[in-house]
C-alpha cells in the first residue's frame, strides 16, 4: 500500500543531515549547496534507504538532485562493467538529458563514478564506445537507449537503480511503450524512483506495474497556481499582434515565446531580429548542434529571447526566465502548465502571458480553468502603458541583429566527449580534457 506524505519537511534540514557519502557531501559544499529543496528533503531519506519513491513536483523544484543524489550515493564503491550500466535515468528529451548530466557529472566525478548520456542527434558510435568502457550512471532518452539495446551495445540486466524524470511528459510524447520495454529488461528487484508533475492514468499504470510499495511525496500543487507566478490574458486585435509581440520581446530579461509550428518559429524569429531583438529559434527541425548552440546562448544571456515550439521546449530547464509569452495559445491545459513551468522556478518569481484575439477569448478561458488558473484580463494595443507595466514591453531598437556565424567547430559538452582509451587492463585516467561543470539543482 502506498504511503502518502504531502507535507513539506522542516526547512532546517541540511545535506549534512542526510548521511551522504563524504566525497559527495564535499562536492555539494564546494558548489555552495548546503540546504535541500523541499522535494529533495522529502524524498532523499526514503530513496537512500532503498525504498521505491514516487515524487510529485513541478519542474524547477529541484528534482534532479532529488533522484541524482540518491543514485550516486547508492552507487558509491561499486564498479561498472563493459556495456552494463549500473544505474539509469530516463528522460523525455535530449535537452533535459544534457542538463541532468551537467548537474550530476561533476558530482559523479568527485566520487570516482562515470556518468554518460545516450541521446538521439549525437554519435551512436561514441556512445557505444563509452558504454563499452563502463558506465556507472547512464542518462538516456527512451528511443536512443532502445537503439543501443537492439544493437547489443548496452544490456540492462545490471541496472540496480532506475529514475524516471518527467514521467508525465514521456507519456504525453508517446514514449510509454519504449519505457515499459526498457523497464521490463531491468532486474525486477531493482530500486525505482519516479518523478512527475502530474499523476494521470498513464503515469499511474507505470507506478502500479513497476514500483514496489512506493512511498509518495507531493510537495507542489498540481496546477500553475503558485504564489510566485502571475498569469495574464491580453486581448489584442489581430492587426496589432505582431507589434505587441515585438514590443514584449524587446523587454529586459530572459523571455521565452511559444508558438505552435516550426514554420512560425522561424518566421517570428526572423521578424524579431529584423526589428532589433536578439532572438533564437528552437524546434524539432533543428540539428542537435544548432539546438545546443541556441540553448547555450539563451542560458548565458547572449541571446535573451527564445522562440520555441512545445515539443522542443519540453526539456528546457533554464533558471532566470522571467516571462513566458504564449504567442499562440496552448492547445490544452497540460501544454499550458508545461509552458508556464519554464518561469517561477525554484522559488523565483515570473509572469505568464497569453495573447488572444476576441474570437479566442472564451475558448482560452475555459482551457485556463482546467489548468487551475484565474488570469488577470486586459485589452492592450502597441505602446500601451498597461502592456509595459505587465510585461516590461518597450520599443525595439530597429537595428537588425545579424545571424550568428560559426567559423569553427563547436566543442561537445564534457559529458559527451569520448574519454581517452584506457591503459592495458585498466580504466582511463581522469583529468585529461575535462572541463568544470556547474552543479544545478
Amino acid at each position: 500500500m502506498t504511503e502518502i506524505s504531502a507535507t513539506t519537511p522542516a526547512t532546517s534540514i541540511t545535506f549534512a543531515d542526510l548521511n551522504l557519502p563524504k566525497a559527495l557531501h564535499r562536492a555539494l559544499s564546494k558548489a555552495g549547496l548546503h540546504t535541500p529543496f523541499p522535494i529533495q528533503a522529502a524524498t532523499l531519506p526514503d530513496a537512500l534507504a532503498g525504498r521505491d519513491v514516487l515524487g510529485r513536483a513541478q519542474t524547477g523544484s529541484g528534482k534532479t538532485l532529488a533522484f541524482g543524489l540518491a543514485l550516486l550515493s547508492r552507487l558509491d564503491g561499486g564498479k561498472a562493467q563493459p556495456r552494463r550500466p549500473r544505474a539509469l535515468v530516463l528522460v523525455p528529451t535530449r535537452e533535459l538529458a544534457m542538463q541532468v548530466a551537467d548537474a550530476l557529472t561533476p558530482l559523479a566525478k568527485a566520487m570516482g563514478l562515470w556518468c554518460r548520456t545516450a541521446v538521439g542527434g549525437m554519435s551512436l558510435q561514441r556512445q557505444a564506445d563509452a558504454l563499452l568502457r563502463g558506465v556507472d550512471l547512464l542518462i538516456a532518452t527512451p528511443g536512443r537507449l532502445s537503439d543501443h539495446v537492439r544493437q547489443g551495445t548496452c544490456t540492462l540486466d545490471g541496472i540496480e537503480l532506475v529514475a524516471l524524470d518527467e514521467a508525465d511528459q514521456m507519456a504525453d510524447m508517446g514514449f510509454l511503450p519504449q519505457v515499459r520495454e526498457i523497464l521490463d529488461r531491468t532486474p525486477r528487484d531493482g530500486q525505482r524512483l519516479l518523478f512527475s508533475a502530474t499523476l494521470d492514468d498513464a503515469v499511474e499504470s507505470l507506478v502500479t506495474r513497476y514500483l514496489t510499495d512506493p512511498v509518495t511525496h507531493s510537495v507542489a500543487p498540481v496546477t500553475a497556481s503558485v504564489d510566485t507566478m502571475e498569469h495574464h490574458l491580453l486581448q489584442v486585435e489581430q492587426r496589432d499582434k505582431q507589434a505587441v509581440v515585438t514590443e514584449i520581446a524587446a523587454r529586459k530579461g530572459r523571455t521565452i515565446l511559444f508558438v505552435r509550428t516550426k514554420h512560425h518559429v522561424d518566421r517570428l524569429t526572423t521578424r524579431l531580429r529584423a526589428a532589433g531583438v536578439p532572438a533564437g529559434a528552437l524546434h524539432g527541425g533543428k540539428t542537435q548542434g544548432q539546438r545546443n548552440r541556441v540553448l547555450t546562448d539563451f542560458r548565458t544571456g547572449r541571446m535573451p529571447v527564445l522562440v520555441a515550439t512545445d515539443v522542443a521546449a519540453r526539456g528546457i530547464h533554464v533558471d532566470g526566465i522571467s516571462l513566458v509569452l504564449h504567442v499562440d495559445p496552448a492547445a490544452d491545459h497540460k501544454d499550458y502548465l508545461h509552458r508556464a513551468g519554464r518561469t517561477a522556478r525554484a522559488g523565483a518569481s515570473g509572469t505568464v502571458v497569453t495573447l488572444v484575439t476576441r474570437e479566442q477569448r472564451r475558448t482560452v478561458r475555459r482551457m485556463l480553468e482546467r489548468a487551475g488558473v484565474r488570469p488577470q484580463y486586459t485589452v492592450v494595443a502597441p505602446g500601451d502603458a498597461e502592456l509595459a507595466r505587465i510585461t516590461g514591453a518597450r520599443t525595439p531598437t530597429g537595428l537588425p541583429v545579424p545571424e550568428r556565424i560559426s567559423t569553427r567547430r563547436q566543442p561537445r559538452p564534457a559529458h559527451s566527449r569520448r574519454r581517452p582509451a584506457p591503459a592495458r587492463g585498466g580504466r582511463p585516467q581522469r583529468g585529461s580534457g575535462s572541463r568544470r561543470s556547474t552543479v544545478a539543482r
